[in-house]
């Protein structure tokens, strides 16, 4: 099976590292005219200059996905200079802990604005274009906690989900103007962040015994990349994804219902490499 995207217009958000570089990396080896955003711009900047070697063309600007007009200002430049807009992934956003006893209503909404208003914004820019030519692919980068809630990190269960939603109900409604929506649920993708997690457990246990005791729910039993998000972007933006609109489809290597476990392994495992430094202090 040939993957052809010649020609296609693309915008990626959130590009300028790990799943939206890649998949932006992706759609340029296809032939695909590509734009970029991400809030950092000398970080995109670098990502349009890597892109331009291997894309038929290249777009790359700051943009806010929390400033309507920015991002409205983007798609016009973008269907302005390439005649339309074919294909819009979705993949700015961030994830956030806390639960009921750490986070105020207002930080759930900031998150909020970030996240599911984020990926409005860009869904509401493109649409008229994609209407115009009867054409189009959305494809929403989303997490698996938005399917399956965990017990912590209230901000991204309740705001993955409402996207997770934004995208079956879009699926449905822009189906008749031959416009796809479809989201990509995302399991344990190692794009730097496991670094972090890694970091937040503190001294005394190796990275091997970490990421041990983080492949425990995942049946696969290694990390995803971000290439095997890319490939899957590229089958739902091609012909071969004809039929396929308000699909939830998981890139989590089996990880289901055992993602409520993790926040319980992760706390334990903390209070055992705890208890391991003091009694070695005390030897």
């Amino acid at each position: 099976m040939h993957i052809d995207l010649s020609g296609k217009r693309v915008i990626v958000t959130g590009a300028s590292r790990g799943i939206g570089l890649a998949i932006a990396r992706s759609f340029a080896a296809e032939g695909a005219r590509v734009a970029v955003c991400a809030r950092n711009l000398e970080a995109i900047e670098a990502t349009g200059r890597e892109l331009a070697t291997r894309a038929q063309s290249v777009i790359a600007r700051a943009v806010d996905v929390t400033d309507t007009a920015g991002v409205k200002a983007f798609v016009e430049e973008v269907a302005a200079t390439w005649g339309g807009v074919d294909v819009l992934v979705n993949n700015a956003g961030q994830g956030r802990g806390g639960n009921l006893d750490t986070l105020t209503p207002e930080q759930i909404l900031e998150h909020a604005n970030i996240l599911q208003m984020g990926h409005f914004r860009f869904v509401q820019a493109v649409v008229p274009h994609m209407r115009r030519q009867r054409w189009g692919r959305i494809i929403e980068i989303n997490a698996l906690a938005g399917a399956i809630p965990t017990p912590d990190g209230i901000p991204s269960v309740i705001n993955r989900a409402a996207c997770l939603a934004l995208s079956k109900s879009l699926g449905m409604s822009l189906a008749r103007d031959n416009i796809l929506v479809n989201s990509l649920n995302m399991g344990w993708i190692d794009t730097g962040q496991w670094d972090r997690h890694y970091g937040e457990v503190g001294p005394g246990v190796s990275r091997a015994e970490f990421d041990a005791m983080a492949l425990k729910v995942v049946p696969l039993g290694r990390f995803g990349k971000p290439e095997d998000v890319a490939g899957m972007a590229l089958f739902l933006a091609s012909d071969y994804a004809s039929f396929i609109s308000a699909a939830s489809i998981d890139i989590s290597g089996g990880l289901q219902g055992q993602i409520a476990y993790y926040p319980t392994l992760k706390r334990e495992f903390a209070e055992m490499a705890k208890n391991r430094v003091i009694l070695d202090t005390e030897s």
